[in-house]
């Protein structure tokens, strides 16, 4: 029997009553045959409590180094806590289970603690213990180094443990169970006429996710997409036998039927700098994202033309709105290495994309986009486009009739 890899998030874990609910859907897919690991997450808010303990303990002025490690100490026991309740609850069915943490999976990270990266699994009793039909409920969002130090993965970390498992335990599919049915064109809560997608790309689901949709992490979609493992979303919400068929990523070649957009994202945390003035000659912009790339600031939207002076130009870019600040200061600091005159950051704005994969092979796209908007008396500040994707940056206040317009212009409504 093919292994498979569920995963549960906070929600569906956030007491003893989802606990249960959740043992019931492992119950009732193990009892079809399926060989299960089970990750899971911290029970909702656990992990935001661990984190104000950790830094009420070690105060303001605590250097990063003797930080970073023990803070990871604190913040993976809240995974810890919901293996070892789930293990319960599953016993209590009369199912053999038992719980692993991060270190047994022996489960390779490096050591940026707080935001660490899967290296690869060293050997693991793991793959033997599932064939022979014991369930693994693992401790998402946590890993170990080369010297035995815990570590986590970063926010949403789970999501990336999930489908590291499923990739190491070579499993048929890796199931995202989550509190939303699948993957939607676009927020629901903006439009009501949004629909879930049956099936959708690797790239698109990890442009979505980049881009503002909050259902898969990042990295997870980019750890599917390296070893095509295929991930189900799939709701936790509902009575084993009534789920839904939730929304499978999948390589590109399995999708008959491409859209020329699958769906509209949008994110509101974002700030646009504007550099006036900057010298016009080799090396200056690699001094500018050198020097925020040292500071932890990480770049979007990028566009440079030329200004009104000879041999000048503006630079714009976009970054996140709590980082804006701290770019500010950084480029503040540089003004007369960089040679710029003068500098503005807007922070009320947000950024709304299409993605799609059918973009490719389809012409007008951008066209029905900014005609879309350009009706609805929506000014762009900022463009930027990959191979199945469109960004705009708009003002903040258009962002949810930005988001209903295109949806509409692009035949994405419910019928």
């Amino acid at each position: 029997m093919a292994r498979t890899v569920l995963k549960f998030g906070g929600t569906s874990v956030g007491d003893l009553d989802r606990i249960a609910n959740v043992a019931e859907i492992v119950k009732a897919r193990a009892a079809k045959g399926e060989h299960l690991a089970v990750v899971v997450s911290a029970m909702s808010g656990e992990t935001n409590k661990l984190v104000a303990l950790a830094e009420g303990a070690a105060g303001k002025d605590l250097p990063r180094d003797l930080f970073d490690d023990e803070y990871d100490v604190v913040v993976a026991s809240g995974e810890q806590v919901t293996a070892g309740l789930l293990a319960l609850a599953l016993r209590k069915r009369g199912l053999k289970a038992r719980s692993w943490l991060g270190w047994q999976l022996r489960l390779k990270t490096n050591d940026s603690h707080g935001k660490a990266r899967i290296m690869g699994f060293d050997d693991s009793r793991l793959p033997d213990s599932v064939d022979a039909g014991e369930i693994a409920v693992i401790a998402g969002f946590q890993g170990v180094t080369d010297d035995e130090r815990v570590t986590t993965l970063g926010r949403g970390g789970s999501d990336t443990s999930a489908v590291a498992v499923a990739a190491a335990l070579n499993a048929k599919v890796c199931d995202i169970y989550t509190d939303v049915d699948g993957v939607y064109t676009t927020d629901p809560r903006i439009v009501p006429k949004a629909r879930r997608i049956d099936k959708i790309s690797f790239e698109e689901m990890l442009e979505m996710a980049s881009l503002g949709a909050k259902v898969l992490q990042t990295r997870s979609v980019e750890l599917a997409m390296n070893h095509n493992v295929p991930v189900r979303v799939l709701s936790s919400f509902v009575k084993p036998g009534e789920e839904s068929p939730g929304t499978l990523v999948c390589a590109e070649e399995e999708i008959v039927e491409k859209q020329v957009v699958s769906g509209v994202a949008y994110s509101r945390d974002e700030a646009k700098v504007t550099l006036y003035g900057m010298p016009d000659k080799p090396g200056v912009s690699a001094k500018i994202f050198s020097a925020l790339a040292k500071a932890g600031i990480n770049v979007d939207m990028i566009v440079q033309a030329n200004a009104r002076g000879p041999e000048r130009a503006n630079m714009v870019f976009t970054c996140t709105d709590r980082d804006s600040p701290f770019a500010k200061e950084t480029l503040e600091k540089m003004k007369d290495e960089i040679g710029f005159e003068s500098m503005d950051v807007t922070r009320d704005v947000s950024k709304v994309s299409i993605i799609g994969v059918g973009m490719k092979s389809h012409t007008g796209v951008a066209e029905t986009m900014f005609r879309a908007l350009s009706e609805k008396n929506i000014n762009i500040d900022v463009i930027s486009t990959s191979e199945i994707k469109i960004s705009v940056l708009i003002a903040a206040p258009y962002t949810e009739l930005a988001v209903r317009a295109l949806h509409t212009a692009f035949g994405l409504d419910a019928e």
